[in-house]
C-alpha cells in the first residue's frame, strides 16, 4: 500500500510541479513526511533520487520549446553538485526537527516571495531603444 500512495504522491507532485513550475523537493519532502511519516533526512533523501527523473524529463520537454540555456544550466548543475554534498553532510549532522524547521522557513520565505509578486502590478513590457543612424 506505501507503494502506491508514494506512487500517487510522485505522479501529483511531478504533475503540480511541471504545471507550476516549482522544484519537486517543495512538494515531495513534505508529503513523505506528512502522508509516509518518513523522517526529514528519509523525506529529503527519497526526493532528491527522484527529482533526478523529473528533472531530466522537464529539461527534456523544454528544451524542445527552446526554453533552457544550456551552458547557464550545466554551470549551475555541476556548482550545485557541490552544495549538494555540503548540505547533505549538514542535514545528517543536524537534528530532525531543525531539518523539518528550516525546510518550513524555507517554504514559507518562498512562499511570502511569491504572493508579494502576484499582488504588485503588471508592469508594461520594456520597449526597445532607438538608435542612432549608423550606429550598431
Amino acid at each position: 500500500m506505501e507503494y502506491v500512495a508514494a506512487g500517487a504522491l510522485g505522479f501529483l507532485g511531478g504533475m503540480l510541479g511541471g504545471l507550476v513550475g516549482v522544484g519537486g523537493g517543495i512538494l515531495f519532502v513534505p508529503a513523505l513526511v506528512v502522508f509516509l511519516d518518513k523522517t526529514q533526512v528519509q523525506a529529503e533523501a527519497t526526493s532528491l533520487l527522484a527529482i533526478v527523473f523529473v528533472a531530466a524529463l522537464g529539461a527534456y520537454r523544454q528544451y524542445g520549446y527552446g526554453n533552457v540555456r544550456l551552458r547557464d544550466g550545466l554551470i549551475m548543475g555541476a556548482i550545485a553538485a557541490l552544495g549538494v554534498a555540503g548540505g547533505v553532510a549538514i542535514s545528517n549532522a543536524v537534528s530532525g526537527r531543525a531539518l523539518e524547521l528550516m525546510f518550513a522557513a524555507l517554504a514559507l520565505v518562498i512562499a511570502v516571495q511569491l504572493v508579494r509578486r502576484a499582488l504588485k502590478p503588471p508592469q508594461p513590457p520594456e520597449r526597445p531603444t532607438a538608435r542612432a543612424p549608423g550606429r550598431p
